[in-house]
Formats: structure tokens, sequence, C-alpha cells
């Protein structure tokens, strides 16, 4: 028997139930597919295929050292399956199974097993491998990110293995701060995203390494997305070229989006504070601020961004305050004065509000934008907005930064809320 494996977000030959079983039935032939329309959306950007197509290369070497290597098409996924299973005589088509993401006919789903090693493979003959494409031929524009993350296992176990023997220790207390996670944050969240490490491989890995409280507060985000939840419409596009462009004059606001532009990363808490500024106090569309964040995440996958968009605008809505919060988080400016190099002059008293310092004249407008709103005045429009019971997110609060798609179920639900990306 020939059977077809279709690997998507599930870059990996360990623990991958599919490939296990289609090695038990027979021949293997594992299929990567890049569909260009994929990649049209307004949120994918360049930075996002070169980390897959990083690991891409090495799931290649590991597939070969199993024995079935990798085959990789660009194209419509149903078509080139077809015609793969046309050319090829394949009796049957499994995948990992996904939610919220339907499979065409005559694809059978494999449901999350407990975690499997990987499987000799015995290949369809005859398939030539095909090239992993550039972003160019997806249709991608350039999309310079200088310190992004590399793709592949490799990094990924390096990094877990680095989070578990120490870089985790303070977790969750000192991802609160949204300029901090970088060293006590896993960084995982774009290959587990991507599925070049499986949720249950991190469980598996975390206990007895870290101490308790944050090996617990870690496991509690490797959980399911909530479902699809509509978008409100609507929103003010004049001020989204200054949030695309970093030049809002909200120094925070500023800085924390170009520390995203530059590595593909920002924490949950940074996350969430940038889609409250540009939702509530610039007044864009949830869907325009999900696109530019989208864009500049190279762990973006919509399973999660939109349903945490939507939750922008329900019950749960918090009111950014990116003056206090950089005066409570940032008090010497040194995130911030490393992102905003323009800002080196201007005291830390004023760091966070600079139309307020002195020597204003001299700097705004010039070498650095006048802020596109007046925060207090959108933030007290945005209440009116909302409704009376709102309160502004200023000091740290308690909160679970976000969750991540992996085949597995929740231990409990938990409601959307305003963060937007991955509590790693």
């Amino acid at each position: 028997m020939n059977v077809l494996v279709w690997i998507r977000r599930d870059l990996r030959v360990t623990d991958h139930p599919a490939l296990v079983r289609a090695a038990a039935l027979g021949r293997v032939l594992p299929l990567y597919v890049a569909d260009p329309a994929d990649w049209a959306g307004p949120a994918a950007a360049a930075r996002q295929w070169e980390f897959v197509a990083e690991t891409l290369v090495g799931l290649r070497a590991d597939l070969a050292d199993l024995g079935a290597p990798l085959v990789v098409r660009v194209g419509r996924a149903e078509e080139v399956i077809a015609r793969l299973s046309r050319s090829y005589r394949i009796d049957r088509v499994l995948c990992l199974h996904r939610p919220g993401h339907p499979v065409p006919a005559g694809v059978e789903e494999v449901g999350p097993d407990a975690p499997l090693p990987p499987p000799a493979l015995t290949p369809v003959p005859g398939v030539e491998p095909g090239l992993i494409p550039a972003a160019r031929a997806l249709g991608l524009a350039p999309d310079p990110c200088p310190h992004r993350q590399p793709g592949g296992r490799a990094a990924a176990l390096a990094l877990a293995e680095s989070f578990a023997g120490g870089r985790g220790a303070e977790y969750p207390a000192a991802l609160l701060s949204p300029v901090g996670g970088d060293r006590a944050g896993s960084r995982l969240s774009p290959h587990l995203a991507h599925g070049a490490l499986s949720a249950a491989e991190v469980r598996a890995l975390l206990p007895g390494k870290l101490p308790p409280r944050a090996a617990r507060a870690f496991l509690d985000t490797l959980r399911l997305p909530p479902g699809q939840a509509p978008l409100p419409e609507g929103g003010d596009s004049r001020h989204l070229a200054a949030f695309a462009g970093a030049q809002t004059g909200l120094p925070l606001v500023d800085a924390c989006l170009r520390q995203f532009r530059a590595t593909g990363w920002l924490n949950a808490r940074g996350r969430g504070v940038l889609a409250s500024v540009a939702v509530h106090l610039l007044g864009l569309s949830v869907q325009d601020a999900g696109h530019v964040l989208g864009r500049l995440a190279t762990d973006h996958d919509p399973a999660i961004l939109w349903p945490q968009m939507a939750g922008l605008a329900g019950a749960s809505a918090r009111i950014a305050n990116p003056v206090k919060l950089g005066q409570d988080h940032d008090p010497q400016g040194r995130f911030t004065r490393r992102w905003l190099p323009e800002l080196a002059a201007v005291p830390d008293s004023h760091l966070h509000a600079p139309w307020r310092w002195e020597g204003a004249g001299r700097l705004l407008g010039r070498r650095y934008p006048e802020p596109v709103v007046d925060p207090t005045h959108a933030a007290r429009d945005a209440r009116d907005r909302l409704g009376p019971v709102r309160r502004a997110w200023a000091a740290p609060h308690r909160t679970q930064d976000l969750v991540l798609v992996e085949g597995t179920a929740a231990s409990r639900p938990r409601p959307a809320s305003a963060q937007l990306a991955f509590d790693l």
C-alpha cells in the first residue's frame, strides 16, 4: 500500500502519529505543499516563510534518515495531492488532525496520541523531492528581519533545553512587562506554531527541571486556541501608516514595534499593548491592526491571531496606557532608547511623554514624530465607546498570555482575551 502523508503545521518526525500509522501500512510519501494562496494574505510575510523553509530543510534531512525524504511541491494542496495520487498510485492520504482546519475529501485525519518515536519509513519509489521555494516564488516581498530566530528542530530543541535548564525559572512573573521576556520567555512559539516541536514533547521535557510553579504556568499555556470569533468591522484608517511604520509618537509603542520588526518576536504582554493601542487609542479596525501584527510575527497563525483580536472588542477588553506602562516597566528607558536612539537626549522623567518636555520643539516633528493622538483623550473616547465598566490597562496584572495550536485537548476552557500571542 502506498500512503501519502500531508504535512502541514507539523514539521517534525518525532511525535507524529500520521507518519507512524503510514509506516505501518506500507510505503510512505511525505508531502509538504507550499500554496501561494496561503501566503497571499495581508498578514503573511517573508520572515514567516523563511522560518518555515529553514525548518523544512531540517525536516527533509530527518525524513531522509528514516528512509523517505520530504517531497515539496508548490500549488493548491488539493490539486497537488490529486496529481501525486494518480501518478504514484496512492491508496490512502493521511494528515494530523488540526482543529478548525477542515481537510479535502479523501484525506484522513489522525488524532494525537502519546508521544511517539519516529518510525522507519519505506519510500514510495521514483518521486522527485523538489526544491524548497524561495519567498519570492510565493509572491512575498523582501522583509528584512535581521534578528529573526532561525528555524529548524535543532534550534527548537536548543531553546527548549536552555529554558528548562534555567532561563524559565522566573516564568511567568518575568513576562508581565511588555518590555521583558527575551530571556525568561521560552521563545518556542515559532517552533510550536509550525510544529517543529509538539506540545506533548515540551510537556515531557519540563517537569523536574523547572521550579514547579514555573513549569505549571508554562504547561498551562499549551492549549488549543479558542474558536474563530466574528471580528468587528470599521475603524479609523488615518493612523494605520503611523502604526505600521512605528511612527506613532508614543515611545513605548514605537519601541515595541521596532523590536517586533527586527526580531519577529515580542512577548505576549507587548503584543497585547500594541493591539490595545491600535484599536482603542488609534481607532484602527481589528482587521487592520491584526494584519500589521501578523506580518511582524514569525510565529503567526491565523487560528490564534484572530480569535484573540476579536477579544479586544469583548467584555474583557482593556485600554492600554502606553505612558504609564512605559514609566512602570522601563523607567530608565533602557529598552525604549535601545530601539529609539533618537530619544537619547530626552530625560527619563519625560521619555514616555516627550511632548511634555521643555526641549520637545527641537525633537518632535524633526527627528521623532509628534504623537498622532493625545493618549489621555483617546483613552477617554475609547471608554465612552466601550461602556462605563472598563479599567485602564496600566499596572501589572495577573494574566495567562496565550495558547498554542496543538492537537491535544485543553485542560480547562479559557475565554478569549486581549492577548495576542504565545506566552512563551
